[in-house]
């Protein structure tokens, strides 16, 4: 597969095709609900969200940490309204400059041709690298200048 990707919406719009009604915007992918979760997130970095705003919220916080490129999917494994994903990001942390190359395994299950589940496995340390280690990850997310 290996099918290259701008963005991620775009990459969660190549991945689930027909499965996903929705407009252009990033908010139109998912249920006003939708529960994010990340099981491997590190201190100071968040969890779990729930709904639109806390998902918008998060994105806001994580455009100034880390500049994201091209995202390659490498597969997509369909099972009734659950899909899972495989795939990577190549990126740098904004203050750094230290590479992002980050894999993922995403589960997502839909509701009404949304994205209202979000479960994202991912490797903290490979964020924790590109960022400048766990007390500037904490501090960046929090929106304080981190000095790196």
């Amino acid at each position: 597969m290996n099918d290259k990707f701008d963005s991620f919406s775009d990459l969660l719009r190549g991945a689930l095709g027909d499965r996903l009604d929705a407009g252009t915007d990033m908010a139109d992918l998912f249920t006003e609900d939708v529960l994010f979760e990340f099981p491997y997130a590190p201190e100071g970095l968040p969890r779990r969200l729930e709904g639109l705003p806390a998902l918008a919220d998060h994105l806001a916080r994580l455009g100034p940490m880390l500049h994201l490129g091209e995202f390659t999917l490498h597969s997509v494994h369909p099972a009734a309204e659950t899909v899972i994903l495989e795939f990577s990001c190549r990126g740098e942390g904004a203050a750094t400059g230290l590479p992002y190359h980050q894999d993922y395994i995403s589960v997502v299950t839909l509701r009404a041709d949304r994205i209202a589940r979000y479960r994202d496995y991912w490797n903290p340390l490979v964020a924790l690298h590109a960022l400048g280690g766990a007390e500037s990850a904490t501090k960046a997310y929090a929106g304080e200048s981190t000095n790196v």
